[in-house]
């Protein structure tokens, strides 16, 4: 899920303005012994929380989803290793969005297609993706392929908001070392700034920024934006 507080830009100052301010407005609602408790405990139970209050709501949406995927043929879930807390894997969950044999077509379209493939060293991303299929392109513009990890947030894997979820072989390519301190969400600062343009360097001092500045009011500041853009049906 991703989420725009400034679409005009899209570079790494986005961050800082995004959280311009907040220290001041936290300060005056809760000290820093108030944040360390939600760092080490209450950030963990708002998530399932959440979760709980939400399933009722997303269930059937998961249920329809799985039936206009399985329209495509194969498995309506995709699952993939990543790199959580502490650098330990998991297995992230998603409704499929991509074709079946996507990891071959990936292959073969960058060795046929050099831009692509410069685009895809940059971001691990690419905005024209020929693996995303009819259905997985509607799903991705909602956010709806990934409303499955919400059963990654009960069983702990994530959060609600964190840094975006880092795959096994991107660790190399990541800079920084905030990313390991924290459990990877389903939305967050990087999703808030720049989407899918920015480089890994980016994505580190985002995951900074979130780190130096986790509180309750930063994560519901940001599970709030994340409503407007599934709204809004920005998402690639």
């Amino acid at each position: 899920m991703t989420v725009h507080f400034h679409e005009a830009s899209q570079s790494v100052t986005t961050a800082d303005a995004a959280y311009a301010g907040l220290d001041e407005r936290h300060a005056v609602q809760s000290g820093p012994g108030t944040f360390k408790v939600y760092r080490a405990l209450g950030k963990r139970i708002f998530d399932i929380v959440c979760v709980l209050m939400a399933l009722p709501a997303v269930l059937p949406v998961v249920l329809i989803m799985m039936i206009l995927v399985a329209t495509d043929g194969g498995n309506p879930f995709y699952s993939q290793m990543r790199v959580g807390r502490h650098g330990k894997s998991y297995r992230m969950w998603k409704l499929r969005s991509m074709v079946q044999d996507a990891d071959a077509k990936l292959k073969d379209y960058l060795e046929s297609n050099p831009e692509a493939k410069r685009e895809w060293d940059h971001s691990q991303k690419l905005k024209r993706d020929p693996r995303i299929t009819r259905v997985g392109r509607f799903l991705r513009k909602c956010s709806l392929d990934e409303l499955p990890q919400l059963w990654n947030v009960l069983r702990g894997d994530m959060s609600l908001v964190g840094p975006r979820p880092m795959m096994i072989e991107q660790r190399d390519l990541y800079p920084g070392r905030d990313y390991y301190a924290l459990r990877p969400g389903i939305t967050g600062l990087w999703q808030v700034s720049s989407r899918n343009e920015s480089s890994f360097a980016d994505r580190a001092r985002y995951d900074a920024l979130y780190n130096r500045e986790l509180s309750f009011f930063t994560d519901l500041r940001l599970i709030v934006a994340t409503v407007g853009v599934v709204c809004r049906a920005t998402g690639h």
